[in-house]
């Protein structure tokens, strides 16, 4: 891995404009399935490489990069919660490069391990115990005379123990270290956290610019599954290798263009497989497009709907719609708990029905 995506040049050279006055800590912040994660890998390993290139990328052939590359650098420490170290190992070359998983392949098997022992699921959350270990690795010397690199990901996932342990390091950090937090939601993250780090922006790709990347990995239909995946690129790559929960989908936008005909009931068994936050998710960015169709005549996610979605919104109270809205953003976090799916898609979806009856669709 020493490859940016074709989106993150302007980002590589902001960095690089930093690497004069290198801070101590920086949030790599954005949307989620850009490739966050990926940049700060290649920020992280330009910066221990003994010979880096003309560009600052990591020249690939010097001990420091071998030692990155098989995951085994001892200045460099990876944060993850176990259930997204299994995900990487789980996923392909597309959503995670090789070297990412020769640094998340132990993890993963120390998680595995102590899943079948105690027999429960891998943590969501990076722990205060994982962030306390590296009180011994942020305190000694580094083995090549350069940085220490902490990378975080996504800093968000950090319990309140643990965000409070990181604190303290952020508020008196040692000489040469660099942490870095990636996050998708940095509004959740402490403010004393956030203001203790230099915030570096990862902007969403362009349309153009996904749909010629997802073209060059040969996925068809880009610009569809970019609309699925909200034009988030690894997120349509990953939609795009994913068979599970097309026919669902399809079920759905059938279902749910016809409101005073679909059986909410049928509809809610029939999603049962998928998970929660994804069918909700759905109907969040319909109800995005009925909302943006109603008040700009233009359409975000579904463009091939646009003429049904602009009827479908004529009739409908835009209050209504902001009251459903929310009760979505209500739904979707009460989907990170255990809780009947059933139960809860028939509960989103009479609301929608009802609401689409009282405009009289």
């Amino acid at each position: 891995m020493n490859e940016l995506y074709a989106w993150q040049d302007e980002l590589w050279q902001r960095w690089i404009g930093l690497r004069a006055r290198l801070p101590h800590a920086i949030l790599l912040k954005g949307p989620q399935g850009i490739g966050k994660l990926d940049f700060a890998m290649n920020l992280a390993r330009s910066l221990l490489c003994k010979k880096s290139l003309g560009n600052n990328l990591a020249c690939q052939d010097c001990t420091s990069c071998h030692w990155f590359e098989q995951g085994t650098h001892p200045d460099f420490r990876l944060l993850l919660s176990g259930a997204h170290s299994i995900e990487i190992q789980e996923s392909n070359e597309t959503q995670a490069s090789l070297t990412l998983k020769s640094w998340t392949k132990r993890i993963a098997e120390e998680v595995l391990e102590e899943q079948q022992k105690k027999g429960k699921k891998p943590s969501k959350e990076i722990s205060v115990h994982q962030v306390r270990s590296l009180a011994n690795f942020i305190n000694l010397s580094t083995h090549q005379g350069g940085h220490r690199v902490v990378l975080i990901h996504p800093a968000e996932t950090m319990n309140a123990n643990a965000a409070n342990a990181l604190l303290k390091t952020l508020e008196e950090p040692p000489e040469r270290i660099l942490i870095i937090l990636v996050s998708h939601k940095p509004q959740q993250l402490l403010p004393t956290i956030v203001s203790r780090c230099l915030a570096l922006a990862a902007p969403m790709p362009s349309l153009e610019a996904s749909s010629t990347w997802l073209q060059q990995q040969k996925y068809a239909n880009p610009v569809a599954t970019l609309a699925r995946a909200g034009f988030a690129p690894l997120l349509a790559a990953r939609l795009a290798e994913e068979t599970i929960g097309e026919s669902e989908y399809s079920l759905f936008l059938q279902e749910i263009r016809q409101p005073a005909q679909f059986d909410v009931f049928a509809l809610a068994e029939q999603l049962q497989r998928i998970e929660p936050i994804y069918v909700i998710h759905w109907l969040q960015q319909w109800c995005y497009d009925l909302g943006s169709a109603k008040l700009t005549g233009k359409v975000r996610y579904h463009p091939y709907l646009t003429d049904l979605l602009k009827n479908l919104s004529d009739n409908i109270a835009i209050f209504n719609l902001l009251r459903f809205q929310n009760e979505l953003i209500i739904a979707k976090r009460e989907a990170l708990h255990p809780l009947n799916p059933k139960l809860l898609f028939e509960s989103i979806l009479l609301s929608y029905r009802h609401m689409m009856l009282e405009a009289n669709i």
